[in-house]
């Protein structure tokens, strides 16, 4: 038996990647039914000022066909609060790169207070949406 029930993570998942594959893998090993959210295109611009590359149904799509995700939705709040009301999960996972942000650690006594555990997963070091993007705009200048 995996240690959580319901599991739940969240992101972009933009030019899905290696360390997006990492990050659900992981997470899906420590719970039986793993939901994903996937930012809608609208959250993100609000909070990263930038339009993803691939389109929020597109995203969803690549998401909920890996086999490890059970459920993928398009979310369009950063609230983990919110998200817990919604889908009432065990734990969230996120990457271990969070570890020791402020609003992250205030988010997990949140959510402690309503029966979930934060679960920092390895980061996967050196690959990130960003860095692919700068590479290829690189690539096209050079």
């Amino acid at each position: 038996m995996k240690q959580y029930r319901i599991g739940y993570t969240q992101g972009v998942f933009d030019m899905f990647h290696i360390g997006h594959l990492n990050l659900l893998k992981r997470a899906k090993e420590q719970c039986d039914f793993l939901i994903v959210g996937v930012n809608s295109d609208e959250l993100v611009m609000q909070y990263k000022q930038k339009t993803p590359i691939i389109r929020e149904t597109e995203r969803k799509a690549i998401i909920e066909n890996i086999k490890c995700v059970d459920q993928a939705e398009i979310v369009d709040t950063l609230d983990k609060l919110n998200a817990w009301n919604r889908f009432h999960f065990d734990a969230i996972f996120i990457g271990s790169d969070w570890k020791g942000n402020s609003r992250w650690e205030e988010t997990g006594r949140q959510l402690r207070q309503v029966g979930a555990d934060l679960v920092y997963l390895p980061y996967t070091d050196g690959i990130s949406s960003t860095i692919l993007r700068k590479d290829a705009d690189q690539k096209v200048e050079g």
